[in-house]
């Protein structure tokens, strides 16, 4: 879609199979019948926020929309975008930039959970049945709104991710290389979307990559 000139932003790819779903980090996304992939793209403004940040954006459309579509329970928010369903993962975002354009893709567990060594994951079907075709116009009209806010009121947003993740003071282990980890706390955000973590009283570590164990 990043090289497509047709394509504006608020449209929406949704896919019914993929063949070579892509998460972060270049690490395969299984795409498994019934589950949703849908990509939207965002033309970066002047005004805007750090692009970085749209990460936060992101999050709270996806929960807002899997909140509307099901009586899910157990949902947050982990660094930076993945949605979990108790301590397996649900959904994840993964956000790609060219020049004035971003794209958002997001895969949503909505029917089956795919095995994966050393990770938990989850299903939507676990409490309710919900079609990707179905689920497609709720992401749409959440992630609008999320947008919208990002770019109006940057503060509402962070609070919003904020109030929906990991409570601040959650202790969290960062993976930011082979064999390289920092533990410490969560303590909010950055306005760029960066994580703070807390080493130590007074000792803090701005995080901007890597992946969050809880």
């Amino acid at each position: 879609m990043l090289g497509d000139d047709s394509a504006h932003e608020g449209d929406w790819l949704v896919a019914l199979h993929q063949q070579a779903g892509r998460g972060r980090q270049g690490r395969g996304w299984m795409s498994s019948d019934g589950n949703f992939f849908g990509s939207t793209l965002v033309e970066l403004r002047q005004s805007d926020p750090p692009a970085q940040s749209l990460s936060l954006a992101a999050g709270v459309a996806l929960i807002r929309a899997v909140e509307a579509a099901a009586p899910a329970t157990g949902l947050i928010l982990k660094w930076p975008n993945d949605l979990m369903m108790g301590a397996a993962k649900l959904a994840g975002v993964l956000l790609e930039r060219s020049g004035d354009r971003l794209v958002a893709g997001f895969g949503i567990n909505l029917a089956q959970a795919p095995a994966i060594e050393g990770r938990a994951t989850a299903a939507l079907s676990s409490v309710a049945l919900v079609s990707p075709e179905s689920f497609a116009p709720l992401l749409a009209a959440s992630f609008s709104r999320a947008l919208a806010m990002w770019r109006d009121d940057f503060q509402r947003l962070a609070t919003a991710w904020i109030e929906s993740a990991h409570p601040v003071g959650t202790p969290l282990t960062i993976h930011s290389g082979p064999g390289q980890t920092i533990s410490g706390t969560f303590a909010g955000i950055e306005s760029d979307g960066a994580l703070r973590l807390e080493l130590e009283p007074g000792v803090t570590e701005i995080v901007r990559a890597g992946d969050v164990e809880l």
